[in-house]
């Protein structure tokens, strides 16, 4: 039997579509990547959808705008609008961001933005490993419904990753349109209180954030770059800090597997 196609998309300057696609792979399902110039159909015929992390066009203007443009969104929209998941990492995340998709409260708009990292005395770049946890009712996602409930440690690189909305948009607006998708918090799940564990200031402590049908997903976090055990420092901390530190097997899956075993559970593959 066939493994369900998942396109991912590369843009020039992205960076992280093979490490996206060795992932989807490692779930059971059929990877290919598409050069942003491709065509639509080979993006439409896919089960799925994934826009890898990088520097699409220089970042120039702002993170995402720029690709958010190419008319390949526009198969990206219409693979949305029919249901299929779609996910967005890092600067994949900026381009769902800057073309509407997320929050996607009325189509068409864009209400947020990625703004730049608001660090306690430094600004630019960072990367680091954070923890996040599921939001309350976010499971309703395919790329978050095998995810397990706690912490769940992840890498992050960026400039530009703090989730801001509309001056005066509360928590509640947000929940009650179901968009938060994944929140920063502590190694013991424990709400997020500032830096370090909020990495870039992000209004709600929101590392990713959803449509309001929860199959599109825009994280800033990497979870491919999370997705083997391997690929857990030794020295994080928490349950899968250990278990990196006590394994004789490192080539099983990760912390960031779970958002790709999501997908295949949802698309009814196996691993």
């Amino acid at each position: 039997m066939s493994r369900p196609g998942v396109a991912v998309i590369q843009f020039p300057g992205s960076n992280c579509e093979r490490e996206t696609a060795r992932a989807l792979e490692s779930a059971g399902l059929s990877a290919t990547i598409i050069r942003w110039n491709e065509g639509a159909r080979l993006i439409s015929s896919c089960h799925a959808c994934v826009l890898p992390g990088g520097f699409s066009f220089q970042d120039r203007i702002r993170a995402g705008a720029v690709a958010a443009k190419e008319p390949v969104m526009e198969a990206v929209a219409a693979m949305a609008d029919s249901g299929r998941p779609v996910l967005g990492i890092c600067n994949g995340a900026q381009i769902l961001v800057e073309s509407g998709l997320v929050p996607g409260w009325a189509p068409g708009s864009v209400e947020a933005a990625l703004a730049a990292n608001d660090i306690p005395g430094r600004s630019g770049y960072l990367s680091g490993w954070a923890f996040v946890r599921v939001a309350e009712g976010a499971s309703r996602s395919p790329w978050l419904a095998e995810a397990p409930g706690g912490a769940i440690p992840l890498p992050f690189a960026h400039a530009e990753g703090r989730f801001e909305f509309a001056q005066g948009t509360s928590l509640d607006h947000l929940i009650s349109r179901g968009t938060p998708g994944l929140l920063y918090c502590r190694r013991d799940g424990s709400p997020a209180l500032g830096f370090p564990a909020n990495p870039n200031g992000s209004s709600f402590s929101l590392a990713g954030i959803l449509n309001p049908g929860g199959n599109v997903l825009a994280m800033m976090p990497h979870p491919e770059r999370a997705a083997m055990l391997w690929q857990v420092p030794p020295a994080l901390g928490g349950s899968w800090g250990g278990l990196r530190r006590a394994s004789r097997r490192l080539d099983v899956p990760g912390p960031g597997a779970a958002l790709f075993l999501s997908l295949a559970t949802f698309l009814g593959a196996g691993s």
